[in-house]
C-alpha cells in the first residue's frame, strides 16, 4: 500500500535511469512525482498509468522546480547531458539541490557515474584527450551534493546500462546491431562494467527505504563485467538471432559511422574503464541482475536483423 507520508520526486523519469527509479518506486507502493516538459509522451503516460504524479517543469526554471519539490520527502536527482558542457548540468543540480534543502527534504539520491572519484588519476588526464570536462562536472555536482546542507544524501554511479543494446538508444550507440553486428573500437579482451537500469531503480529504493544505512554512501554500481564477445552471446541467446562482433581501430569505428565521442568513450574503456568493485556492490544484499537476465527481458526492445 502506499505511504502517504512518503512522496519521492524523480527527475529523468522519462530516461533509462529515472524510469527504472520510478518504476522502482512505484512497485513497492511509494508515492512517485516526475518532473517532465512533456507529461503527454509516451514514457511519461506510461508512469502516470502506473500511479506517478506529474509536475510540469523542467531543471532549467528554478519556481517549476520548486513548486514540484512541494511535500516531497525524497528527491532522484538527475540531470540531462547535451555535449556542449557549458555549465548547464552543474546550474541544474545546483537548482534541485537547493529546492530540495529548501523543502527540507529526507533523503536525496544523486546519480553519478562510475570511476568519477578518480578522474584525475586517468591515464594522459590533463592532456585534453578524454572528455574531461564530462569528468570534471560529474565531480562537481557530487562535491556540491556531499558538502550541502542536505540532511542526508547517496551517490549511486552506474557503469554501463544495459539499455543501450535496446531501441531506441542502440540506433546511435551500436547502430549496426540491427545488422547483426557489434562494430566498436573495444579492444577484444576489454571487459565492460554492465549495470540495469532495475538494479539503478532498486538501489535508490533501497536508499530511500533507509537512508540511514545509506546516508553519504557513494556506490559505483555493475553487475558483470562482460567482453563485447560474451555481449553478443548474451544478445543471442536472448533473441536467437545471430549477433558477431567487429572490433576495429578507432579511426575506422568513425568511418564506420559511430560517433567521435563515444569512440573516445571506447578508448578509455580500453585504457581505464569504470572497474567496479562487484564484490562491494554484492554485499549491499540486494539482487543484481545479470546482462543475460536483462536481455532476455528486454528482447522485443533488442533489434536484431
Amino acid at each position: 500500500m502506499n505511504n502517504p507520508e512518503e512522496l519521492i520526486l524523480v527527475t529523468g523519469a522519462t530516461g533509462k535511469q529515472g524510469g527504472g527509479v520510478a518504476r522502482a518506486l512505484l512497485a513497492h507502493g511509494l508515492r512517485v512525482r516526475i518532473l517532465t516538459r512533456s507529461p503527454a509522451g509516451s514514457a511519461a503516460r506510461a508512469l502516470i498509468q502506473l500511479g506517478a504524479e506529474v509536475a510540469i517543469g523542467d531543471l532549467g526554471d528554478p519556481s517549476s522546480v520548486e513548486a514540484a519539490m512541494q511535500s516531497t520527502t525524497g528527491v532522484f536527482s538527475m540531470q540531462p547531458i547535451d555535449g556542449a558542457f557549458d555549465g548547464t548540468e552543474q546550474r541544474f543540480a545546483n537548482a534541485l539541490i537547493q529546492a530540495a534543502t529548501k523543502a527540507n527534504v529526507r533523503h536525496f539520491v544523486h546519480s553519478s557515474v562510475a570511476a568519477t572519484n578518480r578522474h584525475t588519476r586517468f591515464p594522459r588526464w590533463g592532456t585534453g584527450y578524454w572528455t574531461e570536462q564530462y569528468w570534471i562536472d560529474k565531480w562537481t555536482i557530487e562535491e556540491s551534493v556531499r558538502h550541502s546542507s542536505l540532511p542526508s544524501w547517496t551517490i549511486l554511479r552506474p557503469a554501463f546500462v544495459m539499455s543501450n543494446f535496446a531501441q531506441p538508444t542502440a540506433s546511435f550507440m551500436f547502430p549496426h546491431l540491427k545488422e547483426g553486428k557489434i562494430i566498436t573500437a573495444f579492444k577484444a579482451d576489454t571487459r565492460l562494467d554492465l549495470v540495469a537500469p532495475e538494479d539503478i531503480g532498486a538501489f535508490a529504493r533501497a536508499a530511500f527505504g533507509d537512508p540511514a544505512k545509506f546516508n553519504r554512501h557513494s556506490i559505483d554500481l555493475a553487475a558483470e563485467t562482460l567482453t563485447m564477445s560474451e555481449v553478443a552471446d548474451a544478445l543471442r541467446a536472448a533473441t536467437h538471432k545471430n549477433v558477431v562482433t567487429v572490433h576495429v581501430s578507432p579511426d575506422d569505428a568513425v568511418k564506420a559511422g559511430l560517433f567521435k565521442g563515444w569512440v573516445n568513450s571506447q578508448e578509455w574503456s580500453n585504457e581505464e574503464g569504470y572497474r567496479v568493485n562487484i564484490e562491494a556492490v554484492k554485499a549491499y544484499g540486494l539482487p543484481l541482475t545479470s546482462f543475460a537476465q536483462w536481455a532476455l527481458a528486454h528482447r522485443s526492445d533488442i533489434v536484431i536483423g
